[in-house]
């Protein structure tokens, strides 16, 4: 799974806005979608031309559609990385 190979059953969550993460809170944003959605993987997506700043996550092996309370949930925890409420891995 890559968002520059996507395979069937792959979706990408857009945000509304794009955040700035460092490392450690990409792999968090990652592992949160992946658990929520119940994905087989997740990858965040770099803004274009922006480094440090996340514009969504591309999941595979959803299964299901996404429901827009979903979405919703998983660029809030994007904004409470940014606010540093999340705590890194803290979250599982």
């Amino acid at each position: 799974m890559s968002r520059t190979h996507p395979e069937a059953g792959c979706i990408l969550v857009s945000f509304q806005e794009a955040h700035p993460m460092d490392e450690p809170s990409e792999v968090a944003l990652e592992d949160y979608a992946r658990v929520l959605t119940r994905s087989q993987a997740a990858e965040a997506v770099p803004a274009a031309g922006a480094p440090g700043l996340i514009e969504g996550v591309h999941l595979c092996g959803a299964g299901q559609p996404l429901a827009p309370a979903t979405i919703a949930d998983i660029e809030g925890f994007a904004r409470s990385l940014l606010a540093g409420r999340a705590g890194g891995l803290g979250w599982s």
